[in-house]
């Protein structure tokens, strides 16, 4: 079974897909592009700004599952120009305080929309503290 995740705090959607999809305790986020939820254009500024948006817009999602950026376990950052990796993974970081999640960070040669940057995650609902043991011998 799956549910439908969906809050007008966040940009709705320009394409046949969802915010999120919940499977479980597992939510499945679409990628945020800077939208401002309010007008649906890209925000203006630089990076800097853009990755904001993009992290307000991921917040907002997981506000509307009562959940927080403790509970997610994989992003994935999608950026024009990896020249912004810096930038991006300091304002990154001002987001995931402790105990960050996986990440993969890659240069795309486009965005929807001319954004330059984009992110999407993966989040658990409920126990997300366990601890992974090695039993290979």
């Amino acid at each position: 079974m799956k549910k439908i995740i969906s809050t007008n705090e966040a940009p709705a959607a320009i394409g046949p897909y969802s915010q999120a999809v919940r499977s479980g305790s597992l939510l499945f986020f679409s990628g945020q592009i800077p939208l401002d939820p309010k007008s649906g254009q890209i925000v203006s500024g630089d990076i800097t700004a853009q990755t904001r948006r993009v992290l307000d817009n991921i917040a907002a999602v997981l506000r509307a599952e009562g959940l927080s950026f403790d509970n997610v376990v994989k992003t994935t950052i999608f950026l024009t120009d990896l020249g912004d990796f810096q930038t991006v993974n300091e304002i990154y970081g001002s987001y995931f305080k402790q105990n960050p999640p996986a990440r993969s960070t890659v240069q795309v040669s486009a965005l929807p929309k001319g954004a330059n940057v984009e992110i999407e995650i993966i989040a658990a609902s409920g126990e997300t503290d366990q601890t992974a043991y090695d039993t290979s011998g």
